[in-house]
């Protein structure tokens, strides 16, 4: 379920105060009853670190699939750090800062050492 992205456009309906809330926390907060943790995810952006942790309040246990990081500015060691919880539940995305780590003829060896580089950071932080 998409609780927060990354985009600029969040500001438009992810970021609204609904009666004293974020409208993303009042769908987090509905959403997570319509499941359980093991077959329900939420969507929140990598650039929006700083939620992470508050949207953890409200879902402590949910697995997030986290795109952001990379070419969008999203830091990993801030995701780690607000959204780790003790069996990760964390699927970070990384995406175009691999697949455009070259324009030039060595794109596919340019993007496997990206690609090595942002699983060695995880790595780290698991």
């Amino acid at each position: 379920m998409l609780g927060l992205t990354s985009n600029k456009g969040a500001s438009d309906f992810e970021l609204l105060h609904t009666g004293g809330e974020f409208l993303y926390e009042k769908v987090l907060e509905t959403v997570s009853t319509w499941g359980t943790e093991e077959n329900l995810m939420f969507v929140i952006g990598a650039t929006r670190a700083g939620e992470l942790s508050n949207a953890r309040k409200l879902t402590p246990h949910h697995f997030y699939l986290v795109p952001g990081v990379g070419a969008q500015g999203g830091s990993m060691h801030e995701v780690f750090k607000e959204g780790k919880i003790k069996d990760c539940g964390l699927l970070i995305n990384v995406s175009r800062a691999i697949i455009y780590a070259s324009a030039e003829e060595d794109f596919a060896e340019k993007a496997r050492e990206a690609a090595l580089e942002y699983q060695k950071e995880m790595v780290e932080y698991v």
